[in-house]
């Protein structure tokens, strides 16, 4: 499934260049022909057997993560974020700087120099700094650059009951379900569409949506899973292992409701596992699809994540296989259907 592979690839919004090649190697001969656009969206084309439909399947390809924006004369370097980070996570994170990959370790003071008052806080992002083991400014200046983008690294991991930990999930797992979605053959014109940079503001997706021009779209996503201590069970946005994901409204989009109805009653037809995400927090490439040109009829199926948007992300493989299932079930079904849905 590619999952080890893609998310083990470093891809922070606006440097998705391994991602897309490697995506695009994997894919080339099961696409009738691939585009990338002046954004870096890869657009996969698979022509259907009639022209009745166009379909776009939408995956993002970047990542969370980091740029360097300046150096300490102790040779540390100063960091920004790229997407949205809990900074209370970071201090001890691993992290790759630049093309080459150079090791390094998110630091701070330690604990030990600390004032009471900031021993009671939570360090701040301005105060943390990243060591690559180097003593001097100068040092670092050889082997880093301004700008120069930041990933974590946190190797592909299975444990438990069929559980993976891992970095970019979200939404790595999409990039891998659509490229399953690419083996099959249907009945109308599927779009595969790898976007960029949808975590600074869901910028590829808007480019992709209006290229495409679909009368359809599924967005296939990684999100929140909040079913840990401390949480109350009327809060869960969603509880892993009880399958794929359905997003009935976020702060980005309101997806066709009798659209999203569709998926879930297709999913329960065939018995596969599915839910509803029970919260509206956050968003994703549906919020640009579903408003372009004169609006796109859009759904958003996710497959479930604990601690997103950090290096230790956990999914459960049975919901990625969920949503796999579902969505190359609807691709089928809509393929037999006079009307949309």
């Amino acid at each position: 499934m590619y999952l080890k592979e893609l998310t083990e690839l470093n891809g922070v919004s606006g440097n998705e260049d391994e991602v897309r090649e490697f995506i695009k190697e994997h894919i080339k001969e099961l696409a009738d022909e691939i585009k990338i656009d002046s954004m870096g969206n890869l657009i996969a084309f698979k022509k259907g057997k009639s022209k009745k439909l166009k379909v776009m399947l939408s995956a993002h390809m970047d990542e969370v993560g980091f740029m360097v924006t300046g150096f300490g004369d102790s040779g540390v370097i100063k960091f920004a974020t790229v997407g949205g980070i809990d900074e209370r996570i970071l201090p001890g994170k691993r992290v790759l700087v630049g093309e080459k990959k150079i090791p390094g370790v998110i630091g701070s003071k330690p604990i030990h120099m600390q004032e009471k008052d900031e021993r009671n806080a939570n360090v701040k992002l301005k105060k943390m700094y990243i060591d690559i083991g180097t003593d001097k400014k100068e040092e670092t200046e050889k082997l880093v650059s301004l700008g120069d983008y930041i990933a974590f690294h946190s190797p592909y991991t299975e444990f438990g009951d069929g559980l993976v930990k891992a970095k970019a999930l979200d939404d790595r797992v999409g990039c891998a379900i659509l490229m399953e979605a690419l083996k099959e053959r249907y009945e109308f014109d599927l779009y595969a569409c790898f976007t960029v940079q949808e975590e600074v503001g869901l910028r590829g997706s808007e480019v992709a949506a209006y290229t495409v021009n679909p009368d359809i779209a599924l967005v296939v996503e990684g999100t929140t899973c909040s079913d840990v201590p401390g949480v109350e069970k009327s809060e869960y946005s969603t509880v892993l292992g009880e399958g794929a994901a359905l997003t009935i409204m976020d702060r980005t989009s309101y997806p066709d409701k009798n659209f999203v109805n569709y998926i879930y009653e297709l999913a329960q037809r065939n018995k596969l596992p599915v839910q509803f995400k029970q919260t509206n927090t956050g968003g994703n490439d549906a919020g640009k699809i579903q408003m372009s040109r004169s609006g796109v009829v859009t759904a958003s199926i996710s497959v479930p994540c604990r601690y997103i948007h950090s290096p230790v992300s956990v999914m459960s493989k049975k919901d990625f296989n969920s949503c796999k299932d579902i969505v190359i079930a609807v691709l089928k079904d809509l393929g037999t259907r006079e009307e949309a849905y």
